[in-house]
């Protein structure tokens, strides 16, 4: 009997509002940023890197986060929101 991989998070995150021509590209355990303008990447950033911390002070992982824990997380870390 064949055993299901547990479900597995990765979040990947695409800012749009690039004016110029930067290429910003961050890879991190569980995430990937792409693009947006050097304000929106930046905060893109901070809100992931805060939410790995919140869930490493847990003992998990972006991927082994309950996908509603998670999006609290980066609802409570986006200084935007």
């Amino acid at each position: 009997m064949a055993h299901a991989k547990p479900p597995s998070n990765h979040l990947l995150g695409i800012g749009l509002d690039a004016q110029d021509k930067h290429k910003r590209i961050t890879r991190g355990e569980g995430f990937n940023l792409v693009g947006g303008s050097e304000d929106t990447h930046e905060r893109m950033t901070e809100t992931v890197i805060k939410t790995s911390e919140d869930l490493s002070r847990k003992g998990r992982t972006i991927a082994e986060a309950h996908p509603e824990e998670l999006a609290d997380l980066l609802r409570k870390h986006d200084r935007g929101a």
